[in-house]
């Protein structure tokens, strides 16, 4: 397999003799791709680092159960996604914290996250961004950084073209509004 052939990688990670592998070259040819979508979500380094390996965890589990209806990466980005949601809801329940003071206490993460190396404009703009409900704040990271189409995000979170644009235009204009706010 000399370039990326998600078909071949499929049929080896299908086949019990190259499973393993196949799995080697699905976590290379991904891993840097999924931990920024869940770093998004997450925000700390050390956090993405775990729901990335959550996500391996359950797309080896679970790779025969893939039927090939979407893109392999369409699959782990849906894995990655729920994982991090997971996480997050998780953590929430453990620290007890209020759902109005959640949003300050993900930026007090990010910002003594030893990993985050923002500046001022970026904390602003990750804290316009934690304003957002959780799915337009996941819209708005494909969208915005990932540059997905909005066809493939409707794979990944199973939702219609039109509900995604829709998530989209507000999370923008919510954007807009907080970073136009003096601090």
């Amino acid at each position: 397999m000399s370039a990326f052939d998600e078909k071949a990688l499929i049929a080896e990670l299908k086949n019990t003799d190259t499973q393993k592998i196949a799995f080697a070259r699905l976590v290379k040819e991904y891993s840097e791709k999924l931990y920024w979508q869940i770093r998004k979500i997450v925000l700390v380094h050390d956090d993405a680092n775990d729901v990335l390996q959550n996500t391996f965890i359950k797309a080896w589990t679970n790779i025969d159960g893939f039927r090939g209806d979407s893109k392999l990466q369409t699959w782990l980005y849906k894995i990655a996604i729920n994982e991090a949601i997971s996480f997050i809801n998780k953590q929430r329940q453990h620290t007890d914290i209020p759902l109005d003071d959640a949003d300050n206490y993900m930026i007090n993460r990010l910002e003594s996250d030893s990993f985050f190396d923002g500046d001022a404009a970026q904390v602003k703009l990750q804290k316009a961004i934690l304003q957002l409900p959780e799915k337009q704040r996941i819209v708005f990271n494909m969208k915005y950084f990932d540059e997905m189409k909005y066809e493939e995000m409707s794979e990944v979170l199973d939702t219609s073209v039109g509900a995604l644009k829709a998530s989209y235009h507000h999370a923008v204009k919510k954007i807009e509004d907080f970073l136009s706010r003096p601090d």
